[in-house]
């Protein structure tokens, strides 16, 4: 204890350095009638400076350096709110005005070009789900926000790893297309991010190649979920949801200061459970039951009023009895929906840790941020999977191989400098990038007393392939932004990428019984890979609430090395190069009738070179990927909330996505099939989400709450060959019920029209499908 206090008197000591002369800034928040808000948090944007509202409304900060600010200001029963600010060489004070939140809408602040802005100034397209919002559209998971942002398609085959797509810009390998971060902490892969969301602050998606900022695998997008964190107020929350097919999801979390202005925890947790979806027809058992843990912990230290500490760490368990509920083929999933007739069934044992330690300096001439962050991953089936999904002994899948395979680790380390909060005419962001992920493998494919029937040469044998790679890259980054006068902005960023890829593979064959044959000898080979990612906008302000855009983006995707496959066509560590995108993009952004109505649209085109085409090879579930073709997509997305009448909201989101392959050659027993004109996988080529949502006030702070949505997908494919078709389908969602200052409590339902539509289909055509009906109560409590 006496170390740690040492080691926080320094740090507090060094960061006083820096301390510049400041001055008192206090203000008070009331409503437009000049009554008091408690509870209101306020804070200056690009500092650590923020407090929360005391009963009279009041705030105060102390020491703040003279300059240029802006102010944000929110409640949860108010409009937020974004004021420039100006504080001289003494001591200043405001009044701040909010509006009730049933009269207008938030002015919305985002991190996404790491630095706290205005969404509608960003000359970008910026999808935001405010904590209320996440509430509202039932977000349990990152694939619930599809529709929900324009162009954005999300599933999964029920192992809870998602395959995203944004603009035509998909994969389905384990390197994504869309970079996924939570509390600044990049996921790296799809084995190492944790896919259910709670406690969440804000959603953030920007759709569109992120290159010069975010670097590799952020093509499609990023999206940015940002968790709560603690402040000097203790608050704390319980939620309890029970519905349909035994579904229970319990969270609760409280955040509070150890040491007022000093010590801050936060401590969160979320149990999801539900007895499954799918029946297996070979035992007739519910085959994909499950339930998970989650939690998710802070501790801040403020150091000084510049400098601050956060831990935050992460963990999540997931036991799932049925990870891949899959049919055969379309055809079957629809025709029997949610039956399945598998004879080799086990339970996947999933287990993710999180951590990072951020550092944060604000100051007056310039910021600094340093993020350190380590992922690990142990993912296996306890007993071999079901590889034929059939009632035969044909194929099953092994990886439960010990702890030193099938556990991805993860280190990642960033360090940003950026302009001061006060930067008026030139904002700039630097910074360095370095990560490093070791992911062994090893993977059994049985075939067992019917292997023959698979086209198995003979039964009872095993094929075990073994895969370990070893990839580090470092970046260099930086983006300024130019404001020529104060109608015009120009923003310039630049990238540079390096990335080194190492693969080992070793294959082995055993009969039943017998120890294990060497067929492929321990070999490895060694890759590299390096990259460019220039960034160019410029942004035209008509006025303060209208907003028009231009932008050129180039977005990569990182190269690899294939592994160790079955298939004899396609060897091993064969070199596949990066996959390189460029993107236009006009925009305008626009709010009306004060802040009644909100307008963005935007048009797209995107041109991608080195297309990487990822082929899943089964029963082994080995990804092959190739450099395959060329895409094009183009479309345009359109995104209106608009507060009606008092009460009576109404959002509607819209994209149109037009990705096809102008040039796609891939391999097919042994000859070439020319695909070119084919859709892009994963992409619908409408998405459209439309919700209503009226709040009639009962009294006392009582609101009855009525809320309808439609969701519509229009038509996409599963497979390259565009074989695997769902077409266009709606679903229906509504939710009833009555919040008080303290106390929520609603009754809900989920594709109420019991559509049955595939959601998730393999090139091969197993399919998965949508979840069905469902129904359920959710009470939540705030303190």
């Amino acid at each position: 204890m006496k170390k740690l206090s040492a080691l926080l008197l320094a740090l507090t000591l060094f960061c006083s350095a820096f301390a510049q002369t400041r001055v008192n800034f206090s203000g008070t928040v009331t409503t437009t009638g000049a009554s008091p808000i408690a509870g209101a948090t306020v804070s200056l944007l690009n500092t650590n400076y923020a407090a929360i509202t005391n009963g009279k409304g009041a705030f105060s900060f102390k020491n703040v350096p003279a300059g240029k600010y802006t102010l944000h200001v929110s409640n949860v029963a108010y409009a937020a709110i974004n004021q420039s600010i100006t504080i001289g060489a003494q001591s200043a004070s405001t009044n701040i005005q909010l509006t009730e939140a049933s009269n207008r809408l938030d002015e919305v602040v985002v991190t996404a070009q790491k630095s706290e802005e205005a969404a509608q100034q960003i000359p970008a397209s910026i999808s935001t789900l405010s904590a209320k919002q996440v509430q509202e559209y039932k977000v349990w998971n990152l694939k619930d926000i599809t529709a929900i942002v324009p162009n954005l398609y999300t599933a999964s085959p029920g192992d809870d790893r998602n395959v995203t797509s944004i603009r035509g810009v998909a994969t389905t390998s384990y390197d994504p297309a869309v970079a996924t971060y939570i509390d600044g902490v990049n996921q790296f892969s799809l084995d190492t991010y944790i896919p259910q969301l709670f406690d969440v602050e804000r959603i953030e998606v920007l759709r569109g190649p992120q290159g010069s900022l975010y670097g590799r695998n952020a093509m499609g997008g990023v999206i940015n979920v940002i968790t709560k964190q603690p402040t000097n107020l203790t608050t704390g929350f319980a939620e309890v949801n029970f519905g349909s097919y035994g579904q229970k999801r319990i969270s609760l979390g409280i955040r509070t200061p150890l040491v007022q202005d000093k010590l801050y925890l936060g401590v969160a947790g979320l149990y999801n459970g539900f007895d499954g979806f799918y029946n297996n027809q070979f035992n007739n058992t519910k085959l994909d039951k499950q339930h998970s843990f989650m939690g998710n912990y802070y501790l801040k230290y403020l150091a000084t009023q510049n400098f601050n500490l956060t831990l935050n760490v992460k963990n999540y368990a997931n036991r799932n009895n049925g990870p891949f509920a899959l049919s055969g083929s379309p055809g079957d999933a629809l025709a029997t929906p949610f039956q399945v007739n598998q004879n080799a069934v086990t339970k996947m044992i999933d287990n993710i840790f999180n951590a990072s330690l951020s550092a944060s300096y604000t100051g007056k001439d310039f910021n600094f941020t340093s993020n350190t962050a380590y992922q690990q991953n142990y993912r296996y089936y306890t007993v071999p999977i079901d590889g034929d999904f059939s009632p035969i002994d044909g194929v099953s899948v092994i990886n439960n191989y010990g702890p030193n395979f099938n556990k991805v680790k993860v280190t990642t380390q960033e360090f940003r400098f950026s302009s001061p909060a006060s930067a008026t005419n030139i904002r700039w962001t630097a910074g360095l990038y370095g990560f490093y992920r070791y992911a062994p493998t090893k993977t059994g494919t049985h075939f067992g007393a019917d292997g023959e029937m698979v086209g198995a040469p003979f039964p009872n044998f095993s094929t075990i392939n073994t895969n370990i790679e070893h990839n580090y890259g470092t970046a260099v980054f930086g983006q300024v932004v130019f404001v020529l006068d104060p109608k015009w902005d120009l923003t310039a960023g630049l990238r540079y990428d390096y990335e080194h890829k190492k693969e080992e593979i070793k294959g082995e064959f055993q009969m039943d019984g017998d120890a294990p044959v060497v067929t492929q000898n321990d070999t490895s080979s060694t890759a590299s890979f390096k990259a460019f990612t220039p960034k160019l906008s410029l942004a035209y302000h008509v006025s303060e609430a209208s907003n028009l855009y231009a932008t050129y983006s180039r977005g990569f995707r990182a190269g690899g090395l294939s592994q160790l496959g079955a298939d004899p066509s396609s060897p091993p560590l064969f070199a596949y190069k990066p996959e390189y995108s460029n993107n236009f993009e006009v925009g305008s952004k626009n709010l009306f009738f004060d802040n009644k109505l909100r307008v963005n649209a935007s048009l797209f085109y995107i041109s991608i070179n080195n297309a990487q085409v990822p082929t899943l090879v089964l029963p082994q579930a080995i990804v092959l990927t190739r450099n395959a073709g060329k895409l094009r997509s183009k479309g345009a997305e359109l995104e209106l909330a608009a507060t009606v009448l008092k009460g009576l909201d109404i959002s509607y989101n819209f994209g149109y996505t037009h990705a096809r392959y102008t040039d796609l050659k891939v391999p097919s027993n042994g000859a070439v099939v020319n695909l070119n004109g084919n859709h892009q996988v994963y992409t619908p080529d409408v998405t459209s989400m439309l919700a209503l949502q009226y709040g009639y006030l009962l009294g006392r702070g009582t609101k009855l709450v009525a809320r309808g949505e439609w969701k519509y997908l229009g038509k996409q494919y599963f497979d390259l060959a565009n074989n695997i078709e769902q077409k266009a389908y709606s679903t229906f969602n509504a939710r009833l019920g009555v919040t008080t200052k303290r106390l929520d409590v609603f009754v809900w339902g989920t594709n109420l029209s019991n559509k049955n539509y595939i959601d998730y289909a393999y090139d091969f055509g197993a399919s998965h499908l949508g979840n069905p009906r469902m129904y359920g109560v959710t009470v939540r409590t705030n303190f």
